[in-house]
């Protein structure tokens, strides 16, 4: 089934699976991960409810409980799995995508994730399998996560009132929740739940979906944007100018809150895209970096290996120790501001801060449309090896080659069919040369 992918179940809805896909991975999920009962959530997709139907209905008819926890956003269900020792959640979302996408993200035990390496490419083999209806059908139950969610996140809020703030809700639904955590001092753009997504793709990755939270930043003066994705669980920021902020820079950031706030030392993780500033300005608080591969699939189940503070990715998700190891968006944007007001107060905006992290110049993401991935990585990094040992290599997730004023990151995507590049250099200037020099090697690719 062209859904099943390397974190998740995901695709065009009655394209890459339909209904009957959905039932049977509720089937076979309790017999994948031993359990009796099942927590599902949803979100607010158009073909969500009729997916937790017939999901639902599978879990039920193989003899499994099913707790039914409402429309919610993705942390929400990590939250609750963990915290009520669910063995086993379903969260129906398709994340950041367009609204004829939907999905199942699936978790283990303690909120841990299920990818394609860990039990995804197992349950794929087991739905081809004829369907066997238990005796006697499991019980559909509520259950209230919302209540102990919202009280753990409000454990971590503060009085914002002198913090001027514009917060995109996308029309997803961390809309459930922005306003009960962050007040009424705020202002919201698209917090109404909608998910047909009109105002803008669910995708703040995507700096054209960004575009209105930045004008009203300008708008109303205010000290920082935030914006959620589709299901909550990615967050990212634009500063005072309007200016979009690297993802990979907000790890550093939250090092005041982690590292000197709250005197935790210990290890930080980030993904292989990371900016070597995020490290540099982590190092010099006291954390250690740790680094590992894109995707929640290995991030959270690599912070909970090394007992990690938080760690973050480019993509915009942030984990957190003290969140069962699993990301949220809100609770990354409660940290942001909690450091954005304490630093306003000493006289310093979210753009100083900014500059004072940043000390490279970065290509972002490059997206290329190849079908011999492995051949054009390779080829690209014979090209520098000939000419320069680097001073690091790194080959877990595609490559990354440092070396002393420059470095890239070249890698497969995990969900969409790109080889995507990534450069940093120490001036703009070297930065042009690094990119033109790759993509003349990928050239005869495309």
């Amino acid at each position: 089934m062209k859904a099943f992918k390397a974190y998740d179940i995901r695709g065009v809805y009655n394209k890459d699976f339909n209904k009957d896909d959905a039932y049977k991975v509720g089937f076979y999920l309790p017999e994948l991960l031993n359990t009796e009962k099942v927590l599902v959530g949803y979100d607010a997709r158009e073909s969500s409810p009729e997916i937790r139907q017939y999901l639902v209905q599978g879990i039920l008819d193989s003899g499994a409980d099913v707790y039914d926890a409402g429309m919610s956003t993705t942390p929400l269900i990590y939250f609750g799995t963990a915290n009520f020792d669910f063995e086993a959640s379903v969260m129906i979302t398709a994340s950041h995508n367009p609204a004829h996408y939907n999905g199942m993200k699936i978790s283990r035990a303690k909120a841990m994730p299920v990818g394609y390496d860990s039990g995804l490419a197992e349950l794929e083999k087991m739905i081809e399998q004829p369907i066997k209806k238990a005796v006697k059908p499991g019980l559909l139950k509520e259950i209230d996560v919302k209540t102990p969610y919202l009280a753990f996140l409000k454990k971590y809020a503060i009085d914002w009132s002198n913090l001027n703030t514009v917060i995109d809700c996308s029309n997803g639904v961390a809309g459930l929740f922005a306003r009960t955590v962050f007040g009424d001092s705020p202002e919201y753009i698209y917090e109404e739940i909608d998910g047909t997504f009109p105002n803008h793709e669910p995708n703040p990755l995507i700096e054209d979906n960004v575009a209105d939270l930045k004008s009203k930043v300008l708008e109303k003066n205010a000290d920082a944007g935030i914006i959620f994705d589709g299901d909550g669980d990615r967050v990212m920021f634009v500063d005072e100018k309007g200016r979009f902020i690297s993802p990979d820079l907000i790890i550093a950031l939250m090092g005041h809150y982690f590292l000197e706030e709250k005197q935790q030392k210990g290890r930080v993780l980030q993904d292989i895209r990371t900016s070597k500033a995020v490290k540099n300005y982590i190092e010099k608080m006291g954390g250690e970096m740790h680094m590992w591969r894109v995707g929640r699939a290995y991030a959270a189940t690599k912070l909970r290996e090394i007992d990690g503070i938080f760690g973050g990715e480019l993509a915009g998700h942030y984990y957190f120790r003290d969140f069962f190891y699993s990301d949220s968006g809100i609770l990354a944007a409660i940290i942001v501001m909690r450091i954005l007001k304490k630093q306003k107060e000493q006289g310093k905006s979210f753009s100083e801060l900014i500059e004072n992290i940043r000390g490279f110049e970065n290509s972002g993401e490059i997206n290329f449309r190849i079908e011999e991935k492995q051949q054009a990585m390779d080829e690209v990094k014979a090209f520098y090896f000939e000419q320069e040992k680097p001073e690091a290599f790194y080959d877990f997730d595609g490559y990354r080659v440092e070396y002393p004023d420059w470095w890239f990151n070249i890698r497969p995507s995990n969900t969409e069919p790109y080889l995507r590049l990534l450069v940093e250099a120490n001036s703009d200037d070297l930065l042009s040369t690094k990119v033109a020099e790759i993509k003349s090697i990928l050239e005869k690719y495309q």
